[in-house]
């Protein structure tokens, strides 16, 4: 992904929506963030729309994309204003952790934002891996929270105010290859440590043909993705 970003060849459909959001989600609030740590925006559209005044640390699993982090250790250079997590934190293995390490790197009454796949994203591809594998359905996407999963996590880690929503958008595909293409480009594939074995022939003519048959008029294939949005707030201090 990090190579066809540098040359300008990658497909950024489900980056560029969640970093617009947040964004949108950010005008609304009339508070100034002074130091912020954005992770994941693989685009940069996040961090480059942000006040010119903030000071950003851009962050990423691959240092390719800024300052190498694991979101499952302590966050380094805190506190801060203003974390955002972008399309990263569906597929960490310990999300609670994660979530509370974000809540202990913010600043006394800092906010945290965080988007990513959420549970219903990809229905059609799902169907068609299931009609691929028959009888015994090998692992082929990873287990996705819902709305109100998530809803519980923030209050039992203690963000005040904390706001959980779903939305989502579909996406036109000619065919199911072209699907699981732009899904490598932008590294939202399969990431289980055990992904199930590689589809024989036979099982991708049928995930091709399942796929095939969800195609409208125009010959397109519509695909859901839904995106989870967590917000909270560090409590402030007690004066």
């Amino acid at each position: 992904m990090a190579k066809m970003r540098s040359s300008g060849t990658a497909v950024s459909t489900l980056a560029r929506e969640i970093a617009g959001d947040a964004l949108d989600r950010l005008g609304f609030l009339n508070r100034n963030f002074a130091k912020v740590l954005v992770i994941g925006d693989t685009t940069g559209a996040f961090a480059d729309g942000l006040d010119a005044s903030a000071v950003v640390t851009r962050a990423d699993p691959s240092d390719l994309f800024g300052l190498a982090i694991d979101e499952e250790c302590p966050l380094p250079g805190g506190p801060y204003d203003l974390i955002a997590s972008l399309g990263l934190l569906d597929s960490v293995n310990d999300l609670p952790g994660a979530l509370m390490l974000m809540r202990r790197a913010l600043a006394p009454d800092g906010l945290m934002i965080a988007s990513f796949s959420g549970a219903g994203s990809l229905p059609v591809l799902r169907a068609a891996m299931l009609a691929a594998d028959g009888e015994r359905p090998a692992p082929r996407i990873h287990p996705q929270v819902d709305v109100r999963a998530a809803g519980q996590l923030m209050t039992r880690i203690g963000f005040a105010s904390p706001v959980v929503d779903g939305w989502g958008f579909d996406v036109g595909f000619e065919n199911l290859d072209q699907l699981v293409g732009d899904l490598r480009a932008q590294a939202i594939g399969n990431v289980l440590a055990d992904p199930g074995p590689p589809l024989g022939k036979a099982a991708l003519m049928r995930a091709r043909k399942t796929f095939a048959d969800e195609a409208g008029s125009d010959g397109l294939v519509r695909e859901r993705f839904e995106v989870l949005t967590l917000s909270g707030w560090s409590p402030a201090l007690r004066t």
